[in-house]
């Protein structure tokens, strides 16, 4: 199991994971997640973690450019993968090499708690009565997220998505080869 404290990075051979990993061979048609309506019929904004992208990361012969991605894991044939998603539209693909369950209190731990007005809470808690007796006008929540960059020694970033109970990793290279 791998644990994300300093000095666990020492213990995972990472360039033998970067080497194992093979370059998906699959892409979606027009650029379209089949997937992404039924993650996003019950949210009025995106679930997937936004990540900013300020310099060039490369994943075999895969170039990611700078720019703004929604990540998106998806499986694809039993393998698990990271879409990097652009204006709605799948720009890149690059494979998972772990798939595991998020702790039980991570997001408590981690996430900001928002600070409500009292007329906010009010209206929140007046939804949630109106949730508590019509169960059909109550919304799911959308799925929690949160998005974890380490910079590796030679080279390598590794890349954690937090999404919903899963978490899911992932290696770059901050140069090419």
């Amino acid at each position: 199991m791998l644990f994300l404290s300093g000095s666990c990075y020492a213990e995972t051979d990472y360039r033998q994971i970067y080497q194992d990993m093979e370059v998906p061979d699959f892409q979606y048609i027009h650029g379209i997640d089949p997937g992404e309506l039924y993650d996003t019929k019950n949210t009025s904004w995106s679930p997937y973690p936004l990540f900013r992208l300020t310099s060039p990361i490369f994943f075999k012969s895969i170039t990611i450019e700078p720019g703004y991605y929604l990540l998106t894991p998806r499986e694809h044939k039993g393998n698990w993968y990271i879409l990097f998603k652009e204006a709605g539209k799948v720009k890149y693909i690059v494979p998972a090499y772990n798939r595991d369950i998020v702790p039980e209190a991570f997001y408590d731990e981690n996430l900001p708690k928002a600070k409500l007005t009292p007329s906010q809470k009010f209206h929140i808690n007046a939804l949630n009565l109106i949730g508590k007796v019509i169960p059909s006008a109550q919304r799911k929540p959308a799925p929690q997220t949160y998005l974890e960059l380490t910079e590796l020694e030679n080279n390598f970033l590794s890349v954690v998505i937090y999404w919903g109970n899963h978490r899911y990793y992932t290696l770059f290279r901050t140069i090419q080869l």
